[in-house]
């Protein structure tokens, strides 16, 4: 085959790939070979990374509390591995998160039907912007979102089960892995035998060591039997149970920003009054008063998408979705 034939094949693979890339940018290797091969995973949190010229900052947060839009994933990526090292399984209760540390136990309920459900988030993700969650097929199926593609959601982590499934994950390896590898015995003195005198009219016995005869030419150490250890433990399957739970009516808006100095706050509004009814709310967090610049109520996902897109058109990167 000549290589002017070849050019279309080359050009064909191209398109195919650019084809495969969608919102969900590869994920970084996700550790030691032995884990991923397996594919049971590893402790994960990870460095602050870009994406669409936004940064997202992972952290151990078991305060974590968010409400917000979810999406769902499936077979695109069905079988291949997830952020930490694991297998995406569609028809497993899983999900992806941009920061939270993986694995994590949370729980999620639609706040559209109330039913809620934990999932075990093993991934990163969703890079769309005005999403904070993206679930397995079934976690959708379950929760009952899996036909509009979107629900408005509450994600609450799970403290003692994110803890426990974090311990697990750590007899598989994590980031810290080489920094254990590392750790060698401490080196040692040589130590030396002096024996006391003996009391006066008492014989001492000879101090002198026995020292065994070099080994033959040839002849090998005989080293001790190697203790096979036990294959790392595979996550282990949360049970599809669901709950259903009293909710209340929600409202979505788009946050332009939140300020803590009024003015910053003002001028804020004052670039985007042209894109819809924009208010400024005083709330205080922690202690601390805060401004919230916000468009809205609009009527549906599709709208505040829309609005949202306008609103990073204008300058302002940092606008996301909120459910109140």
């Amino acid at each position: 085959m000549s290589v002017r034939s070849l050019a279309p094949i080359a050009a064909l693979v191209a398109a195919l790939l650019l084809s495969a890339c969608g919102s969900r940018p590869p994920a970084a290797p996700p550790g030691p070979a032995a884990a991923e091969s397996s594919g049971h995973g590893i402790y994960k949190v990870g460095q602050p990374y870009q994406i669409n010229g936004v940064w997202y900052y992972p952290k151990e947060d078991f305060a974590y509390d968010e409400t917000g839009i979810a999406s769902w994933y499936g077979e695109d990526f069905h079988g291949k591995f997830t952020a930490n090292g694991e297998v995406f399984n569609l028809n497993a209760l899983t999900a992806a998160h941009r920061t939270l540390p993986m694995p994590s136990i949370v729980e999620v309920t639609n706040l559209d039907n109330g039913r809620s459900m934990a999932l075990r988030v093993n991934d990163r993700g969703p890079y769309k912007r005005g999403r904070i969650i993206d679930l397995s097929r079934r976690a959708a199926q379950l929760l009952g979102f899996e036909g509009t593609g979107t629900a408005r959601v509450r994600v609450r982590i799970l403290v003692p089960e994110s803890i426990q499934a974090a311990s697990l994950a750590r007899k598989n390896g994590g980031e810290d892995r080489q920094v254990a590898d590392a750790a060698q015995a401490a080196p040692r003195d040589r130590v030396t035998a002096e024996a006391l005198p003996g009391a006066p009219g008492m014989q001492v016995a000879s101090t002198e060591v026995a020292t065994l005869p070099p080994p033959a030419a040839g002849a090998s150490a005989v080293a001790a039997p190697a203790i096979a250890e036990p294959p790392p433990p595979a996550p282990q399957p949360l049970p599809e149970q669901v709950t259903v739970e009293p909710v209340k009516a929600t409202q979505l808006f788009v946050q332009a920003g939140a300020y803590a100095v009024g003015e910053n706050a003002l001028r804020v509004k004052s670039r985007i009054d042209a894109l819809g009814p924009v208010k400024v709310y005083a709330v205080r967090v922690n202690g601390v008063d805060l401004y919230r610049v916000r468009l809205g109520p609009v009527a549906s996902v599709a709208e505040a998408d829309r609005l949202l897109g306008r609103v990073i058109d204008a300058g302002l990167g940092e606008a996301r979705i909120v459910v109140d």
